[in-house]
């Protein structure tokens, strides 16, 4: 990310969300695709309770919808932004179970978890570390559980140099550096790399699992 190099990435995400929290759910749906998808192919046992940790878990969208489509599932939360995050308890308040949510950078200090999450999700997250994302990933290998599983879904690359430049004043790196580290820390379960917008650009879908 570049700008004020005495501004921190943590500070940046909350000073960008303070403006973008109330219609983010409004203004990315036709950004941000296969998010859903992707949380309907995560390896989930509901006959099971299971723990799923979703980094920078914004407004809430997917924690919704796990927790509308997963009753057992015991969810966590991480946002940097304090705006983000009044969103995500709005967005669960119809739903009677307990749910963990953290104001902090990921990998900055440790959770406070009550126990290991068997999956950590980043949906859209990764490439907006920057920095970050390395530490980001590094953490989540240490939080889940021997088999557990890390899910990605984020922007990829893009052949628009234009199109980059955009996405970098806005805080999103799109330079295909993700999933390199990411299939050198995980086993690789499920990787799929999706066009948009006619080959504008390109994301990922990435499940990988710990192996120690």
């Amino acid at each position: 990310m570049k700008g004020d190099s005495s501004i921190s990435q943590p500070e940046a995400m909350r000073h960008y969300y303070r403006w973008h929290a109330a219609v983010y759910d409004a203004t990315r749906w036709s950004f941000l695709f296969g998010r859903k998808a992707l949380l309907r192919q995560l390896p989930i046992a509901d006959h099971i309770q299971q723990g799923l940790l979703e980094i920078g878990c914004g407004t809430g969208h997917n924690l919704r919808l796990l927790a509308k489509w997963h009753p057992n599932l015991r969810l966590t939360g991480v946002d940097v932004s304090p705006d983000m995050l009044e969103q995500t308890t709005k967005a669960m308040s119809r739903f009677s179970r307990p749910l963990q949510l953290f104001e902090q950078a990921y990998g900055a200090a440790p959770l406070k978890l009550t126990e290991a999450p068997d999956m950590v999700l980043f949906s859209y997250a990764l490439t907006m570390f920057n920095p970050g994302w390395e530490v980001a990933i590094e953490q989540a290998w240490k939080d889940l559980k021997p088999g557990g599983r890390i899910a990605v879904v984020d922007f990829h690359d893009t052949p628009s140099g234009a199109f980059r430049w955009w996405m970098g004043k806005n805080h999103v790196r799109m330079e295909a550096h993700l999933l390199p580290f990411l299939q050198s820390k995980f086993r690789t379960e499920m990787l799929e790399i999706c066009p948009a917008w006619l080959g504008l650009w390109r994301y990922i879908k990435y499940v990988g699992q710990k192996i120690e």
